[in-house]
């Protein structure tokens, strides 16, 4: 293969200035060429559309199983889970934690989750000024995953974001960010290997269910931790920045919010449009398996491929006018913020539920939402807000 032919480029996608601003260099690089070469991490860049899209779906060909991290040596200890295993053992644990987190498995909780959002909103009118990250966007997880995993009330649960937060950052470079969540990923693994043993677990609840299928034989009892990390990572920092965007967005975007108090039926289509606009996902990585075209280029067996999740949904080839904000965007469905293919977010559906009825609350109950500047959050994998003061005004 003649690797020249391959555009190259510096730029560094975990870079501080790049993760705080990322759009400018992500149109380079889509500039650049269906693929770029990353000397500084061996990694080849996939930052448009299409191909991003061709290669979630080619899981033969881009497999999970060597880990969807940057760095081998946290790849080679990031097994056991959904999202890094291949099928036929893929199938078999993504079904056991995804029966939970379907549509029609989540309709009874439907009423449950929009009176709570209900009654947040109608806190937060009271309240004046809120953070939209701390007093929005992490209430409702915080408040709803670790009950329906069945969590101890007095254990762990105020570890929960930042052992998720610590997750994230492993599937990035090993730089400070990574290396400080060491600590908090020990924290999680023993916390998780206690839940893991029967009785630990509320016994109606979705993760002793799990606990009980690996009981059955249905898989074995050491996978479970990671299997109960499933259900944990992507039910809180993706939904946490998806919401807090969702605040800040609408905010600044008065003409859109209008549109949105006007039309209820807009709910589903604004949500999927502010997941495109703010990917909560910057993107992970595909080991090749064999010799691959994509997009006119050859890669070869062994190549590992990171995916731009947050860049293909600004990718000019594929939306018009991508950097424009807009609720009414007849494709904003197809966005490639939570992922696509087999190895689509487990937990999106349980995501837009959360959305949906936050919207839903904020437009029956919100005239105005007051929104000043967003500080962003440094991390490697997630794209969010770290702080964004909010006032909502009452209709």
């Amino acid at each position: 293969m003649l690797t020249t032919a391959i555009p190259r480029s510096q730029i560094d996608p975990f870079a501080d200035s790049t993760i705080l601003d990322p759009y400018d260099d992500y149109r380079k690089l889509r500039d650049l060429g269906p693929v770029v070469r990353l000397d500084q991490y061996q990694l080849w860049a996939v930052s448009r559309y299409q191909e991003v899209y061709d290669a979630l779906h080619d899981h033969e060909s881009f497999i999970s199983g060597e880990g969807v991290g940057v760095t081998e040596q946290l790849n080679k200890v990031q097994h056991g889970s959904s999202l890094t295993s291949d099928p036929p053992y893929h199938d078999l644990v993504r079904g056991l934690v995804s029966r939970h987190l379907t549509p029609k498995a989540l309709r009874e909780f439907h009423t449950y989750i929009q009176d709570w959002a209900d009654t947040l909103v109608d806190q937060l009118i009271e309240r004046g000024e809120f953070d939209a990250v701390t007093d929005f966007g992490q209430a409702f997880p915080l408040a709803l995953v670790p009950d329906l995993l069945g969590w101890p009330i007095d254990e762990g649960r105020e570890r929960l974001l930042d052992w998720a937060s610590a997750g994230f950052n492993a599937f990035g470079p090993l730089n400070e960010r990574t290396m400080a969540g060491f600590p908090l990923l020990g924290e999680m693994e023993q916390f998780l290997h206690r839940m893991s043993v029967p009785g630990n677990l509320r016994a109606d609840s979705w993760g002793a269910q799990l606990v009980a299928d690996a009981q059955a034989g249905e898989i074995a009892s050491e996978l479970l931790p990671a299997l109960l990390g499933d259900f944990l990572a992507p039910s809180m920092d993706t939904s946490v920045s998806a919401l807090a965007s969702t605040l800040w967005l609408l905010g600044s975007h008065p003409g859109q919010w209008d549109l949105l108090r006007s039309d209820a039926k807009l709910i589903p289509n604004a949500f999927n449009e502010i997941v495109r606009y703010e990917s909560p996902l910057r993107g992970f990585t595909r080991m090749l398996t064999r010799e691959r075209e994509l997009g006119g280029t050859t890669l070869e067996a062994g190549s590992r491929v990171l995916l731009m999740y947050g860049s293909a949904n600004r990718d000019e080839r594929h939306w018009a006018s991508p950097e424009i904000f807009d609720i009414t965007r007849d494709n904003a469905s197809s966005h490639l913020g939570f992922g696509h293919g087999i190895h689509g977010c487990v937990g999106q559906a349980l995501s837009r539920l959360e959305g949906h009825s936050l919207l839903s609350a904020l437009t029956r109950k919100v005239r105005r939402l007051e929104v000043g500047e967003p500080q962003w959050r440094l991390h490697n994998t997630i794209r969010g807000i770290e702080s964004l003061p909010v006032v909502l005004h009452g209709a």
